[in-house]
């Protein structure tokens, strides 16, 4: 049986809205890759890597796309199983309204998201490399 409605609902209106003011064990953080099973590697605003668990009760509710920000609230301890190394606690949706806050980290700034050298570029929608081509 599916997920009620009223908690999807509830679920994109807690991540339409910013919170206030941030705690000491959150920042903002830019989504890399997902890793599956709910893991995602995100790069932290000195562009440290970082893995974090997405929280219950955003799991089959919101998608999060790469390149995306979310908070990312770091476990406390280092006793965690696993290797997730905090949780994502909120989903940044409104972007304009959160790089609106005060806790918004300079090192974001628009459009600096910059895809791994790893990856070659995408080929979607491209024509194939034509023969003549190579005759020249």
């Amino acid at each position: 049986m599916g997920r009620p409605k009223r908690n999807v609902l509830a679920a994109a209106v807690e991540a339409m809205t910013p919170p206030a003011e941030l705690q000491p064990n959150q920042s903002l953080v830019r989504v890399v890759k997902p890793e599956g099973n709910n893991l995602y590697t995100c790069e932290l605003p000195n562009t440290k890597p970082i893995v974090l668990e997405l929280a219950q009760r955003f799991r089959n509710t919101i998608w999060i796309k790469r390149g995306g920000f979310v908070l990312a609230e770091r476990y406390e301890d280092n006793s965690h199983d696993g290797r997730a190394m905090g949780e994502i606690v909120n989903v940044v949706r409104d972007e304009k309204l959160w790089r609106k806050q005060g806790y918004w980290p300079k090192e974001f700034a628009k459009n600096t998201f910059n895809m791994s050298d790893s990856e070659d570029e995408s080929n979607v929608g491209k024509m194939p490399p034509s023969d003549s081509e190579d005759d020249e």
